[in-house]
Order: structure tokens, then sequence, then C-alpha cells
């Protein structure tokens, strides 16, 4: 683990899951308090068990939250197919994928605070970079 942010990053998320347990319920809940329509688009896209598709996204989003900077490329060319297919595709709007990312930090962020001043700062710029790959292909 060269970078020390991956390490600040998977410190918190630890912590969450030691005091909170699994946030996919969570999430959810803050990605559909902010975006009550896409409720139906997971609905649509896993009819009969959309569950299993939320919790595959929140697993996929607390993947790239983990490994955004020990493997930079990889999540680059994730998030370089997977804004545009999601939007044209799968009808999910930019804002949507931005959204869910930040619910997923918000959630972690508001029940287990920061420990120091770099994991902090880890956490913010790791939002950066998922942001900015989101908004990075938002045209796309």
């Amino acid at each position: 683990m060269a970078d020390l942010r991956t390490a600040h990053i998977e410190a918190r998320l630890k912590r969450y899951a030691e005091e909170q347990g699994d946030p996919v319920a969570a999430v959810m809940a803050a990605f559909y308090a902010r975006y009550p329509d896409a409720q139906a688009n997971f609905c649509h896209h896993s009819p009969g068990n959309p569950a299993k598709l939320e919790a595959e996204m929140v697993g996929n989003t607390l993947y790239y939250m983990m490994t955004c900077f020990e493997s930079p490329v990889e999540t680059r060319i994730y998030f370089d197919t997977s804004v545009p297919q999601h939007r044209v595709a799968l009808d999910v709007p930019p804002d949507w994928y931005r959204g869910f990312i930040e619910a997923t930090i918000e959630v972690v962020e508001a029940a287990t605070p920061a420990s120091s001043r770099d994991e902090g700062a880890a956490w913010s710029d790791m939002r950066g970079a998922l942001v900015g790959l989101v908004e990075r292909n938002r045209f796309v």
C-alpha cells in the first residue's frame, strides 16, 4: 500500500463496519432521499430483486473508494466506460451516478468521524478523484 491515503480510507471504512455494520441500507436511503426517481430505475434493471443490484452498486463504490489511489488507471478505465454506459444504455444520468458516490461517502463520514486531519484529507481527495471521473465523462 504505497499511498498512505488508501490506509486512511480503509481505516475509516473498517471503523464504520465495526460500529455500523453493512452500509447498504443507509446508503440507499440517503441516495433515494435525493433521487427518488432512481428507485424505479433500480427496480426496472433488477426486477424481482433490486436489493441485489443495490448491494452490488454499494460494493462497487466501496471498492473504488478503497482502490482509487492504488490503482488509478483501473479506476479511470472503469469510470471512462461505466459512466457513459450507464447514461446511454441504462438511462442513469451522471447526476445519479455522482449522487450515489456522494451518498456512500457521506453516510460513512456522518457515522464515523475522521480520526485525524490526514484521514479527513484522504477522504476529501478520494471524493474529488471519484467525482472528477464522473464529471470527466458527463458528456461522453
